[in-house]
């Protein structure tokens, strides 16, 4: 009876240590995966600022392509597209703003030919935004360069201060689940402290003690990761149930990535935090095995 006892709750403790596990994976995979797509989404949000250089009269293709190649040269343009004088006549947009035919009132089309630029997150840095701007000015073929200064220095202010409360929290996260994970582990080899204590009387060599509960581990952690897994996958779909405007499941590179590091971590953190905990016992004196 005291047997069956002792393995009932050895494996109360097991299964409760491993449930215990697979939450703080499923935890961690989640807010890691969750930051990835912020952070990706911030880097688009830099990424999606347009400076329009616009361009002296009569300029010739070969001048132009020339131009074009010279600023978009720079590590901080991350796109740049010709915009004719003709093409920004026949907007709809402007025209219905105008109301009326610019060409036909004045005689002539006033609007410059000019390159819309799209600036790439290398912008996040003023001063090599500063560098390119009056580069890019003093060019002979450029007549005025304008943008979104005021605004642009905010989102980036407001992005940076975002992706480092979120690098905080993240880093917090690893901390808080790390210590959880040890203390599970190291109460569940609690449970098991008579038995190494009585493979260290009948004297067992400390890798006979320590190998099955590394293997154990090792089981542990997999199931563990595998159930991570399932919980992270199905959340996955349940989101992209409700909010299919997130397409959560196309990044199936950052999914398979996310899935496969749960299993890796739950595996080398178990055997790792195992390995601790049971060293401790085998080089604790049998009189204070209980004191522990």
């Amino acid at each position: 009876m005291k047997n069956s006892s002792t393995s009932r709750k050895i494996l109360r403790s097991y299964t409760v240590s491993t449930v215990s596990i697979a939450l703080v994976l499923f935890i961690l995979g989640s807010i890691g995966y969750a930051m990835h797509n912020i952070f990706r989404s911030a880097e688009g949000v830099r990424e999606g600022v347009v400076m329009l250089v616009e361009l002296k009269d009569g300029l010739s293709e070969s001048e132009r392509d020339s131009l074009s190649s010279a600023i978009a040269a720079d590590s901080i343009v991350a796109n740049i597209a010709f915009v004719s004088k003709e093409d920004k006549l026949a907007d709809e947009q402007f025209r219905r703003a105008f109301d009326v035919d610019i060409k036909e009132v004045l005689g002539t089309n006033p609007l410059p030919d000019s390159f819309d630029v799209t600036l790439s997150a290398a912008a996040a840095d003023s001063l090599a935004l500063a560098t390119f701007v009056d580069k890019t000015r003093a060019m002979a073929e450029v007549t005025n360069i304008s943008y979104p200064q005021s605004t642009l220095e905010q989102v980036h202010s407001v992005l940076d201060t975002m992706q480092l409360l979120l690098i905080l929290f993240g880093g917090a996260m690893v901390v808080i689940s790390v210590v959880l994970l040890n203390n599970t582990l190291r109460l569940t080899i609690y449970s098991r402290r008579e038995a190494i204590n009585t493979m260290k009387l009948v004297g067992a060599t400390r890798w006979f003690i320590i190998k099955p509960f590394l293997s154990r581990s090792a089981l542990q952690g997999l199931v563990a990761g595998i159930f991570a897994t399932l919980l992270f996958v199905g959340a996955l779909f349940g989101l992209d149930h409700t909010l299919p405007q997130l397409a959560l499941l196309e990044q199936v590179e950052i999914v398979a990535i996310t899935t496969a590091a749960m299993v890796i971590a739950g595996v080398v953190v178990s055997v790792l935090f195992t390995l601790f905990a049971v060293n401790k016992f085998v080089n604790m004196r049998s009189n204070n095995i209980h004191l522990y």
